[in-house]
């Protein structure tokens, strides 16, 4: 059976924001659905973050490959 996680579980997966996760919904980047409230598959997480890999969502709307700016920091 698939697990279904809330926006809040995914922000806390993806070490991001409530606000953010509504944006990456909005943008299309994460498909979730709404059962009362918004829903999104464990599956759908791991599809993204492998997708997302070497990229730059900052923008949503905008994507990019990753770029360091200046000096790196550990």
């Amino acid at each position: 059976m698939d697990e279904l996680y809330t926006v809040k579980d995914v922000s806390k997966v993806l070490k991001t924001s409530v606000p953010f996760v509504y944006k990456l919904i909005k943008a299309g980047q994460i498909r979730a659905l709404k059962l009362g409230y918004i829903k999104i598959r464990k599956e759908e997480v791991e599809r993204f973050m492998k997708e997302s890999e070497g990229l730059d969502i900052t923008d949503p709307q905008n994507i990019k490959p990753f770029a360091l700016q200046g000096e790196y920091y550990e």
